[in-house]
């Protein structure tokens, strides 16, 4: 790692009632990244809605996603960005280990991390929502 800092943003993502990927991230061979934190938001609109699982787990696979432009936090490195992001998966990745696990309001926020995601590797932040409401995740990552 050369303390390069990248941060990926989501737009508003719907989460739908089923379990659902709202943004993974990939290291790429041979090449292991720091995740300080995950952050998490609900657009919910009842006080009394049940809360949501936000899960953050290992990825064997891509699933099927929207491609996610990461952006460096300092655009003077001249590191060339080697981690990938998507989000909104419209077919579910692979998931394995179940590294942190939280219940969140819907009209909450929560933050997750640091974790170290091993070169190839995958980490995705999936939700499972009673009641469907918009979320926005954002990733701060450190090559």
């Amino acid at each position: 790692m050369s303390a390069v800092f990248i941060r990926g943003n989501t737009a508003q993502v719907a989460t739908g009632t089923a379990l659902k990927t709202i943004m993974q991230i990939f290291a790429v061979a041979n090449h292991r990244i720091r995740v300080p934190v995950i952050s998490i938001s609900f657009e919910g609109v009842s006080a009394t809605d049940a809360p949501i699982q936000v899960d953050i787990y290992r990825q064997t696979t891509a699933g099927t996603m929207t491609s996610l432009t990461l952006a460096k936090d300092n655009d003077g490195d001249d590191e060339t960005i080697q981690t990938t992001a998507q989000h909104t998966a419209t077919a579910e990745p692979t998931k394995t280990d179940l590294l942190m696990s939280r219940l969140v309001h819907p009209q909450g926020r929560a933050d997750f991390g640091p974790f170290i995601v091993k070169g190839g590797g995958r980490i995705g932040i999936m939700v499972t929502a009673p009641n469907a409401v918009d979320c926005v995740v954002s990733a701060l990552i450190e090559e």
